[in-house]
């Protein structure tokens, strides 16, 4: 059965890339135009060789040629050998000087006219490189011109006349000679090429790709982990971490599925146990009617306790809802948000137990979710009060992208533990009987709004937090504009 799905996620694969796109045959094709651009640059001093060498050889022709007619007795019938012999060199014109005796050899009443003169005497490499270049680009047949040096006769001087055509067309059957050796060469290295990369790197990555395709389709079946391959270049690396990458999810997986089910049943248990101690805050009222001094020692402890019981069910069944990070922006003033958050931790109206010090612009407003911010900001005070704050500093400041609410309070500073666990659901408490999760809600609200909280400073002296809002959303500029 998993081969059979395999064998599918591999057809899915190749339906999907076109073949323009495969890898296999990307490689082909950069094979090939690799091998023939290196046969290109191989060519290239070839060809100019071949176009110096062929010119040499003309000279000694020609000179052979010479010494040939020399030799004739009869000056007369020298005329008819001397065409015959032009014509077998394939020459318009040869002239030879040995010393200060030239001899001239020529097919016709009067020389033709030079159009380049090439001195094999001088010349460089790109120089000769050029020249190639230079008679493979006219086609107009020129009359060349050659000068230099036979052999094995260092001390004569020849002079070759000749069409370039003749140059120009051995020089093109010379190219088309490396030309096809070139495509032989490059479809014989690329065919091995193909097969080697094939073998080596694009089976094990197919493999791979089929192994994390059928992994994705159901990532808790632990029949579809890849096997570790054994190998020890760079594919064997990657299939080693594939294979523990994936051991990793499962194990994730499987805990967050566990901590899923825990939260549900949590959840379930903290509204019951909420609404139990519900009925307990009424009794315990009526317990502050009765005049039994033992009574009234204990009523307060039994009232503390229950209030600590109903913040940690609330808190557990705000962080585990799923709609409580819902966003719906609007604009609202901040100062009043402030006020209600102190009128909510000041029930009774006793002011004299915590001093507020609110430094906000009345006309300053937040682009967020009022509810949400409100949850944000109440979390931050009420962590404030409860670590025995008696002061708190509320100020807002802004730049051209941000708006900063900064709480500050004279609180005891947090534990070095906390600051660790800051941000950490059930572990960055720094009192007896908290659950962590105030800080947790807050950091939620404040990214889901896209802005960051960030602890300023923590001592014995106080403790600053900082909040940062964008002024206005970029994806929301629009919907704000519709509104309007």
């Amino acid at each position: 059965m998993a081969e059979h799905e395999g064998t599918k996620a591999s057809n899915d694969i190749a339906k999907r890339v076109a073949w323009y796109n495969n890898l296999s045959a990307r490689l082909l094709v950069l094979t090939i135009v690799f091998v023939m651009l290196a046969e290109v640059l191989i060519w290239t001093p070839s060809a100019a060789r071949y176009r110096k060498n062929f010119m040499e050889d003309y000279i000694d022709r020609a000179y052979l040629s010479m010494l040939a007619l020399g030799n004739l007795p009869n000056a007369e019938a020298n005329a008819s050998l001397e065409m015959k012999l032009l014509d077998q060199a394939e020459a318009r014109a040869i002239i030879v000087q040995t010393g200060e005796r030239k001899s001239l050899m020529l097919g016709g009443d009067m020389p033709p006219e030079v159009d380049v003169t090439v001195d094999m005497r001088q010349g460089s490499f790109w120089g000769w490189i050029m020249g190639a270049f230079d008679t493979l680009m006219h086609f107009d047949n020129r009359v060349i011109r050659t000068i230099g040096n036979p052999p094995r006769s260092p001390d004569v001087i020849v002079e070759v006349l000749f069409d370039e055509k003749i140059l120009r067309d051995s020089l093109l059957d010379f190219s088309v000679r490396i030309l096809n050796l070139s495509i032989v060469i490059s479809l014989f290295t690329a065919t091995l090429v193909y097969l080697s990369l094939q073998w080596l790197i694009v089976r094990p990555i197919r493999r791979m790709t089929r192994d994390m395709i059928s992994f994705r389709e159901n990532p808790e079946d632990t029949g579809r982990i890849a096997p570790p391959r054994k190998r020890s270049d760079e594919i064997g690396i990657a299939s080693c971490e594939l294979h523990e990458l994936q051991k990793e999810v499962q194990a994730s997986l499987r805990q967050k599925g566990r901590l899923a089910a825990l939260g549900a049943g949590m959840a379930k248990i903290n509204h019951d146990l909420r609404n139990t101690l519900a009925t307990a805050v009424l009794v315990s009222d009526r317990l502050k009617l009765i005049e039994d001094p033992e009574v009234k020692r204990v009523t307060p402890r039994l009232m503390s306790a229950i209030d600590r019981a109903i913040e940690l069910c609330s808190q557990t069944l705000n962080y585990a809802s799923d709609d409580s990070l819902t966003i719906r922006h609007a604009r609202f003033d901040v100062l009043g948000l402030v006020d209600e958050v102190r009128m909510e931790l000041e029930p009774n109206g006793d002011e004299d137990k915590v001093s507020w010090s609110i430094d906000i612009d009345p006309e300053m407003e937040f682009w967020a979710d009022r509810r949400q911010m409100n949850r944000a900001v109440h979390n931050l005070c009420a962590n404030a009060i409860q670590a025995g704050a008696t002061e708190l500093n509320i100020q807002l400041d802004r730049d051209s992208a941000h708006s900063h609410l900064t709480i500050t309070d004279n609180g005891p500073g947090l534990p070095e533990k906390s600051q660790e666990n800051l941000f950490k659901p059930f572990a960055g408490s720094s009192r007896k009987g908290g659950t962590g999760l105030g800080l947790v809600i807050v950091r939620d609200v404040v990214s889901a709004h896209g802005g960051k909280v960030v602890l300023e400073r923590t001592d014995e002296t106080g403790t600053s937090f900082r909040i940062s809002i964008p002024r206005q959303h970029p994806t929301l500029e629009q919907e704000a504009a519709n509104v309007a």
